[in-house]
C-alpha cells in the first residue's frame, strides 16, 4: 500500500479548513443580505399589505354626468345609479349623444339607454347597448307580454321581463342575480338585477358583435363596479 508524503496530507487538510473556513464565511454572508434585503423591503410589504386592506375607492361618476341623473333623482324621489364607466365609446350623460332611450313613467320607473351601432362586414360594424332602469317602491320582477301565434290564432301571454336566472355575484358593494332571457327593451341583453330600500334596479348589456357573451359580462362586471348612487336631494 502506498503511503501519502506528510507534507502533502498536511496540505490538504489545510486545504479542506481553508474551504470549510470560506464556506462559513459565504453561509454568514448570506444570512447578513438576507436580513438586510428583509429589513429592506419590511417597509414596501408593510405598504402593500396595508394598501390591500384599504378599501377601494367609491365610483365618482363624472360631474358633468352627474347632474342630470342628480335631476332624476329628485324627480322621482328616488335614488338612481350613474354609471361612471361604459364602454368606449358610450359616455352615461342622460340627453348626451349615446343616450337613446330616457324614459319615466308616471309610477317613477325608469329607463335609460346608451346605443352606439356602426353598420359594416366583420370588425367595421356592430353595437354597443347598455340599459339602465329602477322602479322605486317595488322589488318584483315585472312581467312582459310575450305574442305567439298558434296555429294562425294570436295567443297572448305574461311572462318575466327578466328570466333564466344564472346564479349571484357582487361589485361594487352590490349583490346582483344574473338574468341571461330578458325581453322588451333588454332582449339578447345579459341583465344584473338588484333591490336596495324597497326597489328593483338593474343593468344590461346586449350580447352583440363585436362582443362575445364572455367580453360582455367582463364589461358588466366593470360597469357594475363603477356605479355610483346617487340620493333625492331634500
Amino acid at each position: 500500500m502506498r503511503m501519502s508524503h506528510p507534507r502533502r496530507r498536511r496540505s490538504r487538510i489545510r486545504t479542506a479548513r481553508h474551504l470549510l473556513a470560506y464556506g462559513a464565511v459565504l453561509v454568514a454572508f448570506g444570512a447578513v443580505v438576507s436580513e438586510a434585503f428583509e429589513a429592506a423591503s419590511a417597509p414596501a410589504a408593510a405598504a402593500a399589505r396595508r394598501a390591500a386592506a384599504r378599501p377601494a375607492a367609491p365610483a365618482a361618476c363624472p360631474a358633468a354626468w352627474r347632474a342630470p341623473w342628480q335631476r332624476l333623482a329628485d324627480r322621482i324621489k328616488t335614488p338612481v345609479y350613474c354609471p361612471a364607466w361604459l364602454p368606449d365609446p358610450l359616455t352615461g350623460d342622460i340627453g348626451g349623444r349615446w343616450n337613446n332611450i330616457d324614459s319615466v313613467a308616471k309610477d317613477g320607473a325608469y329607463l335609460m339607454g346608451f346605443v352606439w351601432q356602426e353598420t359594416g362586414l366583420g370588425a367595421a360594424g356592430g353595437e354597443l347597448h347598455v340599459n339602465l332602469r329602477g322602479y322605486p317602491g317595488r322589488t318584483a320582477i315585472p312581467t312582459c307580454e310575450d305574442t305567439l301565434n298558434d296555429g294562425g290564432k294570436i295567443v297572448r301571454r305574461k311572462l318575466p321581463c327578466f328570466d333564466d336566472a344564472r346564479g349571484t355575484k357582487r361589485g361594487g358593494g352590490i349583490t346582483v342575480t344574473v338574468y341571461t332571457v330578458n325581453r322588451g327593451a333588454d332582449q339578447w341583453h345579459v341583465l344584473y338585477a338588484w333591490r336596495l330600500r324597497g326597489s328593483l334596479y338593474t343593468l344590461s348589456q346586449h350580447v352583440a358583435p363585436p362582443l362575445t357573451y364572455a367580453k360582455v359580462v367582463a364589461n358588466l362586471d366593470r360597469e357594475l363596479a363603477a356605479l355610483e348612487l346617487v340620493r333625492p336631494k331634500g
